[in-house]
Protein backbone atom coordinates (compact mmCIF):
# COMPACT_ATOMS: atom_id res chain seq x y z
CA UNK A 1 0.00 0.00 0.00
CA UNK A 2 1.52 3.59 -1.05
CA UNK A 3 0.17 7.06 -1.31
CA UNK A 4 -2.38 7.72 -3.92
CA UNK A 5 -3.15 4.10 -4.04
CA UNK A 6 -7.29 3.25 -4.76
CA UNK A 7 -8.79 0.62 -3.03
CA UNK A 8 -12.34 -0.81 -2.87
CA UNK A 9 -13.16 -1.04 0.83
CA UNK A 10 -16.38 -1.85 3.06
CA UNK A 11 -16.25 0.24 6.11
CA UNK A 12 -16.39 -1.72 9.29
CA UNK A 13 -17.02 0.15 12.18
CA UNK A 14 -17.09 4.33 13.59
CA UNK A 15 -14.14 5.53 15.42
CA UNK A 16 -14.08 8.03 18.66
CA UNK A 17 -12.86 10.79 16.13
CA UNK A 18 -15.81 10.66 13.77
CA UNK A 19 -13.75 8.57 11.01
CA UNK A 20 -15.11 5.62 9.48
CA UNK A 21 -12.14 2.26 9.52
CA UNK A 22 -11.91 0.18 7.32
CA UNK A 23 -8.94 -2.75 6.96
CA UNK A 24 -6.48 -3.19 3.98
CA UNK A 25 -4.34 -6.52 3.87
CA UNK A 26 -5.19 -6.07 7.98
CA UNK A 27 -4.35 -2.27 8.49
CA UNK A 28 -6.85 -0.07 9.57
CA UNK A 29 -7.86 2.76 7.10
CA UNK A 30 -9.58 5.61 8.71
CA UNK A 31 -11.94 7.50 6.09
CA UNK A 32 -14.07 10.51 6.27
CA UNK A 33 -17.36 11.09 5.51
CA UNK A 34 -18.66 7.12 5.66
CA UNK A 35 -20.75 4.97 6.97
CA UNK A 36 -20.44 1.70 8.72
CA UNK A 37 -21.90 -0.71 5.93
CA UNK A 38 -20.78 1.04 3.32
CA UNK A 39 -18.67 -0.13 0.25
CA UNK A 40 -16.46 2.28 -1.15
CA UNK A 41 -13.49 3.14 -2.80
CA UNK A 42 -10.85 5.27 -1.16
CA UNK A 43 -7.72 6.88 -2.17
CA UNK A 44 -4.67 6.37 0.49
CA UNK A 45 -3.56 9.92 1.48
CA UNK A 46 -1.00 9.12 4.54
CA UNK A 47 0.50 6.20 5.45
CA UNK A 48 1.86 5.63 9.53
CA UNK A 49 3.17 2.78 10.87
CA UNK A 50 0.06 1.33 12.61
CA UNK A 51 -3.17 2.59 10.28
CA UNK A 52 -2.84 4.72 7.17
CA UNK A 53 -5.66 7.63 6.18
CA UNK A 54 -7.36 8.09 3.35
CA UNK A 55 -10.17 10.08 1.21
CA UNK A 56 -13.48 9.11 0.33
CA UNK A 57 -13.56 8.89 -3.86
CA UNK A 58 -16.77 6.76 -4.36
CA UNK A 59 -19.93 5.19 -3.08
CA UNK A 60 -20.44 2.00 -4.56
CA UNK A 61 -22.80 0.54 -2.58
CA UNK A 62 -24.39 2.85 0.62
CA UNK A 63 -25.13 1.44 4.37
CA UNK A 64 -28.43 0.82 4.96
CA UNK A 65 -27.97 3.69 7.37
CA UNK A 66 -27.34 6.48 4.83
CA UNK A 67 -30.02 9.70 4.84
CA UNK A 68 -29.91 12.64 3.16
CA UNK A 69 -27.53 15.02 4.82
CA UNK A 70 -29.30 17.38 6.63
CA UNK A 71 -27.93 20.35 5.20
CA UNK A 72 -25.93 21.10 1.67
CA UNK A 73 -22.94 22.27 3.23
CA UNK A 74 -22.46 18.83 5.56
CA UNK A 75 -19.32 17.54 3.85
CA UNK A 76 -17.32 21.34 3.23
CA UNK A 77 -18.32 22.50 6.96
CA UNK A 78 -16.85 19.36 9.00
CA UNK A 79 -19.49 20.36 12.08
CA UNK A 80 -21.95 17.53 11.56
CA UNK A 81 -19.54 14.39 11.15
CA UNK A 82 -22.67 12.37 11.36
CA UNK A 83 -25.42 14.32 9.44
CA UNK A 84 -25.99 11.72 6.88
CA UNK A 85 -26.23 9.36 9.12
CA UNK A 86 -30.11 8.29 10.34
CA UNK A 87 -30.47 9.80 13.41
CA UNK A 88 -31.05 6.17 15.05
CA UNK A 89 -28.55 4.62 14.36
CA UNK A 90 -26.16 7.65 15.71
CA UNK A 91 -26.77 6.63 19.36
CA UNK A 92 -25.81 3.36 18.71
CA UNK A 93 -22.37 4.26 17.27
CA UNK A 94 -21.99 6.52 20.34
CA UNK A 95 -22.78 4.26 22.75
CA UNK A 96 -20.08 1.92 20.98
CA UNK A 97 -17.97 4.69 20.80
CA UNK A 98 -17.99 5.33 24.89
CA UNK A 99 -17.76 1.41 25.09
CA UNK A 100 -14.61 1.19 23.02
CA UNK A 101 -13.44 4.22 24.82
CA UNK A 102 -13.86 2.43 28.59
CA UNK A 103 -13.13 -1.37 27.92
CA UNK A 104 -10.21 -0.17 25.65
CA UNK A 105 -8.33 3.35 27.12
CA UNK A 106 -10.06 2.58 31.16
CA UNK A 107 -9.82 -1.14 30.98
CA UNK A 108 -13.56 -1.60 32.55
CA UNK A 109 -15.56 -4.55 32.50
CA UNK A 110 -18.94 -2.86 32.69
CA UNK A 111 -21.39 -2.74 29.42
CA UNK A 112 -22.29 0.76 28.64
CA UNK A 113 -26.10 2.11 28.75
CA UNK A 114 -27.95 3.15 25.34
CA UNK A 115 -27.06 6.58 24.99
CA UNK A 116 -30.25 8.62 26.15
CA UNK A 117 -31.62 10.58 22.50
CA UNK A 118 -31.62 14.13 22.44
CA UNK A 119 -35.05 15.82 22.75
CA UNK A 120 -34.52 18.00 19.65
CA UNK A 121 -32.36 16.85 16.91
CA UNK A 122 -32.43 20.05 14.95
CA UNK A 123 -32.38 24.21 16.33
CA UNK A 124 -31.09 22.55 19.35
CA UNK A 125 -27.63 24.28 19.38
CA UNK A 126 -27.84 27.71 21.94
CA UNK A 127 -24.06 28.37 21.22
CA UNK A 128 -22.65 29.11 18.11
CA UNK A 129 -18.72 30.67 17.80
CA UNK A 130 -17.84 31.48 14.36
CA UNK A 131 -14.70 32.98 13.31
CA UNK A 132 -14.29 35.89 11.00
CA UNK A 133 -12.26 36.99 8.07
CA UNK A 134 -12.35 39.31 4.65
CA UNK A 135 -11.89 38.34 1.31
CA UNK A 136 -8.56 39.72 0.12
CA UNK A 137 -10.21 41.12 -3.20
CA UNK A 138 -13.98 41.71 -3.07
CA UNK A 139 -13.65 42.76 1.17
CA UNK A 140 -16.52 40.26 1.54
CA UNK A 141 -16.92 39.59 5.32
CA UNK A 142 -16.47 35.74 5.44
CA UNK A 143 -18.12 34.44 8.90
CA UNK A 144 -18.56 30.29 9.45
CA UNK A 145 -16.93 27.24 10.53
CA UNK A 146 -13.16 25.91 9.29
CA UNK A 147 -13.36 23.54 6.60
CA UNK A 148 -12.06 20.19 8.23
CA UNK A 149 -8.11 20.41 9.52
CA UNK A 150 -7.58 24.08 7.77
CA UNK A 151 -8.46 27.64 8.73
CA UNK A 152 -10.42 28.35 5.90
CA UNK A 153 -13.67 29.93 6.93
CA UNK A 154 -16.59 28.30 5.07
CA UNK A 155 -19.12 31.25 5.06
CA UNK A 156 -22.26 29.75 6.77
CA UNK A 157 -25.56 31.32 5.50
CA UNK A 158 -27.81 28.30 7.12
CA UNK A 159 -27.24 25.92 9.87
CA UNK A 160 -29.95 23.51 10.62
CA UNK A 161 -28.87 22.52 14.29
CA UNK A 162 -28.96 26.56 15.52
CA UNK A 163 -32.36 28.54 16.01
CA UNK A 164 -32.89 30.23 12.40
CA UNK A 165 -32.23 33.81 14.27
CA UNK A 166 -28.65 32.74 14.81
CA UNK A 167 -28.29 32.69 11.00
CA UNK A 168 -30.30 36.08 10.53
CA UNK A 169 -28.02 37.93 12.94
CA UNK A 170 -24.85 36.81 10.97
CA UNK A 171 -26.17 37.83 7.46
CA UNK A 172 -26.73 41.50 9.19
CA UNK A 173 -23.22 41.69 10.83
CA UNK A 174 -21.72 40.51 7.57
CA UNK A 175 -23.47 43.39 5.20
CA UNK A 176 -24.09 46.46 7.86
CA UNK A 177 -20.18 45.79 9.06
CA UNK A 178 -18.75 48.14 6.51
CA UNK A 179 -21.00 50.59 7.51
CA UNK A 180 -19.29 51.32 10.42
CA UNK A 181 -16.04 50.34 8.40
CA UNK A 182 -15.40 47.45 10.14
CA UNK A 183 -13.17 44.88 8.60
CA UNK A 184 -12.75 41.10 9.20
CA UNK A 185 -9.71 39.47 11.04
CA UNK A 186 -6.58 38.35 9.61
CA UNK A 187 -4.99 35.36 11.28
CA UNK A 188 -1.65 35.47 9.31
CA UNK A 189 -1.22 39.38 9.62
CA UNK A 190 -2.71 39.82 12.52
CA UNK A 191 -4.83 42.46 11.78
CA UNK A 192 -8.17 43.73 11.00
CA UNK A 193 -11.49 44.17 13.24
CA UNK A 194 -13.48 41.32 14.04
CA UNK A 195 -12.24 38.19 15.04
CA UNK A 196 -15.55 36.07 16.37
CA UNK A 197 -18.60 36.23 16.42
CA UNK A 198 -20.18 34.45 19.69
CA UNK A 199 -24.09 33.68 20.36
CA UNK A 200 -25.40 32.69 23.42
CA UNK A 201 -28.93 31.52 23.33
CA UNK A 202 -31.78 30.41 25.62
CA UNK A 203 -33.94 27.71 25.13
CA UNK A 204 -36.82 29.03 27.99
CA UNK A 205 -36.58 32.83 26.93
CA UNK A 206 -36.27 32.60 23.46
CA UNK A 207 -33.29 35.07 23.52
CA UNK A 208 -30.01 35.61 22.63
CA UNK A 209 -26.76 37.39 23.56
CA UNK A 210 -24.41 38.80 20.90
CA UNK A 211 -20.65 38.91 21.63
CA UNK A 212 -18.39 40.50 19.18
CA UNK A 213 -14.96 39.83 19.92
CA UNK A 214 -12.64 42.45 18.24
CA UNK A 215 -8.87 42.96 18.00
CA UNK A 216 -8.12 45.65 20.58
CA UNK A 217 -7.19 46.23 23.50
CA UNK A 218 -9.57 47.12 26.45
CA UNK A 219 -7.20 49.55 28.16
CA UNK A 220 -8.36 52.32 24.93
CA UNK A 221 -11.86 52.27 26.87
CA UNK A 222 -9.90 54.43 29.49
CA UNK A 223 -8.02 56.82 26.98
CA UNK A 224 -11.12 58.96 26.50
CA UNK A 225 -10.17 60.13 30.66
CA UNK A 226 -7.14 61.46 30.02
CA UNK A 227 -7.22 65.67 29.34
CA UNK A 228 -4.68 65.21 26.62
CA UNK A 229 -4.39 62.66 23.81
CA UNK A 230 -1.72 61.78 21.43
CA UNK A 231 -2.84 61.30 18.00
CA UNK A 232 -2.49 57.16 18.39
CA UNK A 233 -5.14 57.37 21.38
CA UNK A 234 -7.56 59.62 19.89
CA UNK A 235 -7.84 56.86 16.86
CA UNK A 236 -8.13 54.18 19.23
CA UNK A 237 -10.86 55.96 21.21
CA UNK A 238 -12.80 56.25 17.90
CA UNK A 239 -12.07 52.70 16.71
CA UNK A 240 -13.83 51.70 19.97
CA UNK A 241 -16.66 54.53 19.24
CA UNK A 242 -17.27 52.36 16.27
CA UNK A 243 -18.05 49.18 17.83
CA UNK A 244 -19.89 50.51 20.28
CA UNK A 245 -22.24 51.94 17.53
CA UNK A 246 -22.08 48.59 15.41
CA UNK A 247 -23.07 47.08 18.85
CA UNK A 248 -26.13 49.20 19.42
CA UNK A 249 -27.40 48.79 15.16
CA UNK A 250 -27.65 45.16 16.00
CA UNK A 251 -29.67 45.50 19.46
CA UNK A 252 -32.15 47.73 17.63
CA UNK A 253 -32.60 45.44 14.88
CA UNK A 254 -33.69 42.44 16.83
CA UNK A 255 -35.97 42.17 19.42
CA UNK A 256 -34.62 38.80 19.82
CA UNK A 257 -31.39 40.09 21.21
CA UNK A 258 -31.24 40.67 24.81
CA UNK A 259 -27.66 42.16 24.49
CA UNK A 260 -24.82 43.03 22.76
CA UNK A 261 -20.93 42.82 24.30
CA UNK A 262 -17.83 43.63 23.20
CA UNK A 263 -14.49 41.25 24.17
CA UNK A 264 -11.48 42.43 23.78
CA UNK A 265 -8.47 40.07 22.18
CA UNK A 266 -5.56 41.79 20.54
CA UNK A 267 -3.24 38.21 21.44
CA UNK A 268 -1.96 36.60 18.53
CA UNK A 269 -3.73 33.56 19.62
CA UNK A 270 -6.35 30.64 18.67
CA UNK A 271 -8.10 31.09 21.87
CA UNK A 272 -11.39 32.61 20.90
CA UNK A 273 -12.58 35.35 23.99
CA UNK A 274 -9.61 37.58 25.67
CA UNK A 275 -10.19 38.91 29.57
CA UNK A 276 -12.09 41.41 29.20
CA UNK A 277 -15.83 41.81 28.03
CA UNK A 278 -18.14 44.62 28.35
CA UNK A 279 -21.76 45.02 27.59
CA UNK A 280 -22.52 47.95 25.11
CA UNK A 281 -26.05 47.53 24.92
CA UNK A 282 -28.92 45.64 26.65
CA UNK A 283 -27.84 43.34 29.60
CA UNK A 284 -25.13 41.16 29.51
CA UNK A 285 -26.91 37.78 29.98
CA UNK A 286 -29.38 35.46 29.09
CA UNK A 287 -32.02 33.58 31.02
CA UNK A 288 -32.25 29.54 30.55
CA UNK A 289 -34.37 27.34 32.50
CA UNK A 290 -33.21 24.02 33.86
CA UNK A 291 -35.70 22.08 35.86
CA UNK A 292 -37.25 24.57 38.08
CA UNK A 293 -34.20 26.83 38.53
CA UNK A 294 -33.30 29.91 36.12
CA UNK A 295 -29.91 30.72 35.42
CA UNK A 296 -27.67 33.47 33.76
CA UNK A 297 -25.76 32.63 31.45
CA UNK A 298 -22.86 35.28 30.56
CA UNK A 299 -20.66 35.99 27.66
CA UNK A 300 -17.67 33.90 28.81
CA UNK A 301 -19.96 31.39 30.82
CA UNK A 302 -19.45 28.06 30.30
CA UNK A 303 -23.54 26.19 30.12
CA UNK A 304 -24.36 23.45 27.61
CA UNK A 305 -25.49 24.29 24.49
CA UNK A 306 -27.86 21.61 24.23
CA UNK A 307 -30.44 23.10 27.44
CA UNK A 308 -33.25 20.12 26.41
CA UNK A 309 -30.39 17.47 26.81
CA UNK A 310 -28.68 18.80 29.77
CA UNK A 311 -31.90 18.72 31.35
CA UNK A 312 -32.00 14.48 31.03
CA UNK A 313 -28.62 14.65 32.36
CA UNK A 314 -29.43 17.25 35.30
CA UNK A 315 -32.24 15.38 36.43
CA UNK A 316 -30.25 12.29 36.17
CA UNK A 317 -27.49 13.54 38.40
CA UNK A 318 -30.36 15.06 40.93
CA UNK A 319 -32.26 11.51 41.32
CA UNK A 320 -28.80 10.25 41.95
CA UNK A 321 -27.91 12.62 44.83
CA UNK A 322 -31.19 11.92 46.24
CA UNK A 323 -30.57 8.48 46.65
CA UNK A 324 -28.77 9.32 49.80
CA UNK A 325 -30.63 11.55 52.89
CA UNK A 326 -29.54 14.86 53.21
CA UNK A 327 -26.34 14.49 51.23
CA UNK A 328 -23.16 17.01 51.43
CA UNK A 329 -22.36 17.58 48.19
CA UNK A 330 -19.12 18.83 46.20
CA UNK A 331 -19.79 20.29 43.04
CA UNK A 332 -16.14 20.85 41.00
CA UNK A 333 -14.93 22.55 38.01
CA UNK A 334 -19.24 24.01 38.38
CA UNK A 335 -19.19 26.47 36.28
CA UNK A 336 -22.35 29.07 37.23
CA UNK A 337 -22.39 26.15 39.98
CA UNK A 338 -25.54 24.59 37.51
CA UNK A 339 -25.45 21.14 39.26
CA UNK A 340 -25.05 22.34 42.74
CA UNK A 341 -28.04 24.86 42.36
CA UNK A 342 -29.78 22.30 40.50
CA UNK A 343 -29.30 19.25 43.71
CA UNK A 344 -29.43 21.78 46.02
CA UNK A 345 -33.04 21.02 47.37
CA UNK A 346 -32.12 17.24 47.69
CA UNK A 347 -28.99 18.01 49.38
CA UNK A 348 -28.31 19.04 52.89
CA UNK A 349 -25.56 21.45 51.96
CA UNK A 350 -23.25 22.24 48.62
CA UNK A 351 -19.76 23.89 48.05
CA UNK A 352 -19.75 24.77 44.29
CA UNK A 353 -16.00 25.54 43.30
CA UNK A 354 -15.05 27.43 39.84
CA UNK A 355 -12.05 29.26 38.73
CA UNK A 356 -14.00 31.57 36.45
CA UNK A 357 -14.89 34.73 39.02
CA UNK A 358 -17.73 35.91 36.34
CA UNK A 359 -19.51 32.71 36.49
CA UNK A 360 -19.40 32.45 39.81
CA UNK A 361 -21.11 36.45 40.29
CA UNK A 362 -23.76 34.94 37.26
CA UNK A 363 -24.41 31.92 40.12
CA UNK A 364 -24.51 34.26 43.38
CA UNK A 365 -27.47 36.31 41.48
CA UNK A 366 -29.11 32.78 41.08
CA UNK A 367 -29.06 31.73 44.31
CA UNK A 368 -30.41 35.40 45.21
CA UNK A 369 -33.45 35.73 43.36
CA UNK A 370 -34.01 31.65 43.88
CA UNK A 371 -33.57 31.90 48.10
CA UNK A 372 -31.41 29.30 48.50
CA UNK A 373 -29.44 29.32 51.24
CA UNK A 374 -27.96 25.68 51.24
CA UNK A 375 -25.20 26.64 48.65
CA UNK A 376 -21.76 27.90 48.46
CA UNK A 377 -19.94 29.59 46.26
CA UNK A 378 -15.88 29.65 45.97
CA UNK A 379 -14.17 31.54 42.88
CA UNK A 380 -11.15 29.08 43.33
CA UNK A 381 -9.18 26.37 41.63
CA UNK A 382 -10.91 22.66 42.72
CA UNK A 383 -7.49 21.31 43.81
CA UNK A 384 -6.27 24.83 45.51
CA UNK A 385 -9.51 24.89 47.86
CA UNK A 386 -9.85 20.97 48.37
CA UNK A 387 -6.11 21.12 50.00
CA UNK A 388 -7.11 23.82 52.15
CA UNK A 389 -10.17 22.05 53.97
CA UNK A 390 -10.14 18.70 56.47
CA UNK A 391 -13.97 18.15 55.85
CA UNK A 392 -15.64 15.39 53.73
CA UNK A 393 -18.65 15.23 51.28
CA UNK A 394 -21.46 12.71 50.92
CA UNK A 395 -20.97 12.66 47.34
CA UNK A 396 -18.74 15.15 45.08
CA UNK A 397 -19.58 15.78 41.25
CA UNK A 398 -16.95 16.70 38.77
CA UNK A 399 -17.67 18.41 35.26
CA UNK A 400 -14.02 19.15 33.83
CA UNK A 401 -13.31 20.66 30.38
CA UNK A 402 -12.58 17.73 27.23
CA UNK A 403 -8.71 17.42 29.20
CA UNK A 404 -10.34 15.54 31.83
CA UNK A 405 -8.92 15.81 35.06
CA UNK A 406 -5.39 15.80 36.71
CA UNK A 407 -4.50 12.96 38.57
CA UNK A 408 -3.81 15.63 41.64
CA UNK A 409 -7.38 16.62 41.88
CA UNK A 410 -8.21 13.02 41.83
CA UNK A 411 -6.64 12.51 44.41
CA UNK A 412 -7.94 15.52 46.35
CA UNK A 413 -11.39 14.22 45.21
CA UNK A 414 -10.87 11.13 46.50
CA UNK A 415 -9.48 12.17 49.73
CA UNK A 416 -12.69 14.48 50.45
CA UNK A 417 -15.65 12.26 49.37
CA UNK A 418 -16.89 8.70 51.58
CA UNK A 419 -19.54 7.52 49.19
CA UNK A 420 -19.48 8.48 45.47
CA UNK A 421 -18.37 10.36 42.63
CA UNK A 422 -20.43 11.19 39.84
CA UNK A 423 -17.98 12.01 36.66
CA UNK A 424 -19.70 14.16 33.63
CA UNK A 425 -17.63 14.27 30.65
CA UNK A 426 -18.05 15.23 27.12
CA UNK A 427 -14.68 13.55 25.96
CA UNK A 428 -15.06 9.21 26.40
CA UNK A 429 -11.02 8.96 26.07
CA UNK A 430 -10.25 11.22 28.86
CA UNK A 431 -13.21 10.21 31.35
CA UNK A 432 -12.01 6.23 30.70
CA UNK A 433 -8.42 7.53 31.39
CA UNK A 434 -9.70 8.75 34.94
CA UNK A 435 -12.08 5.98 35.82
CA UNK A 436 -8.91 3.75 35.16
CA UNK A 437 -7.14 6.03 37.45
CA UNK A 438 -9.88 5.67 40.02
CA UNK A 439 -10.08 1.90 39.96
CA UNK A 440 -6.53 1.38 40.55
CA UNK A 441 -6.98 3.58 43.59
CA UNK A 442 -10.14 0.87 45.02
CA UNK A 443 -12.99 2.54 43.26
CA UNK A 444 -15.48 0.90 41.51
CA UNK A 445 -17.79 2.14 38.43
CA UNK A 446 -21.25 1.80 38.72
CA UNK A 447 -22.59 2.64 35.65
CA UNK A 448 -21.81 4.55 32.28
CA UNK A 449 -24.41 6.00 30.85
CA UNK A 450 -24.16 8.48 28.03
CA UNK A 451 -26.16 11.42 26.83
CA UNK A 452 -26.77 13.03 22.96
CA UNK A 453 -25.89 16.66 23.38
CA UNK A 454 -24.16 17.13 20.52
CA UNK A 455 -26.57 15.65 18.06
CA UNK A 456 -25.06 15.09 13.99
CA UNK A 457 -21.87 14.98 15.41
CA UNK A 458 -19.43 12.25 16.93
CA UNK A 459 -19.29 13.94 20.42
CA UNK A 460 -21.22 12.55 23.16
CA UNK A 461 -21.84 13.52 27.24
CA UNK A 462 -21.54 10.70 29.33
CA UNK A 463 -21.91 9.82 33.07
CA UNK A 464 -20.34 8.06 35.31
CA UNK A 465 -21.19 6.69 38.92
CA UNK A 466 -17.89 5.57 40.65
CA UNK A 467 -18.38 4.11 44.29
CA UNK A 468 -15.51 4.50 46.68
Amino acid sequence: MQVNDEFEVKVEKYSGTGNGIARIDGQVVFVDNVCPEDFVQVKITRINKSYANATLLKIITPSPYRREPICPMQKVCGSCQMGFIDYKYQLELKKQIVQDAITKIGGIDIEVKDVIASPKILNYRQKIQYPVSQTKNSKRILAGYYKPQSHDIVNIKYCPIQPSICDKIVEFIREKAFEFKISGYNEKTHKGDLRHIVIRGSEYSGKFLVTLVVNNNCKVLCLKRHSEQSEESVDKSAQNDKYKRFSQAIFNHFDEVAGVCLNYNDKKTNVILGEKTECVAGCDYVEEKILDKVFKIGADTFFQINPKSAENIFKYVKDEVSKLENPTVLDAYAGIATFGIVVSNVAKSVVSVESNKNSIEKAEEVLKENNIENVELFAQDTVKYLKSIKKKFDISILDPPRKGCTQESLDETLKHTKNEIIYVSCNPATLARDLKYLTEKGCKVESVQPFDMFCHTYHVETVARISI
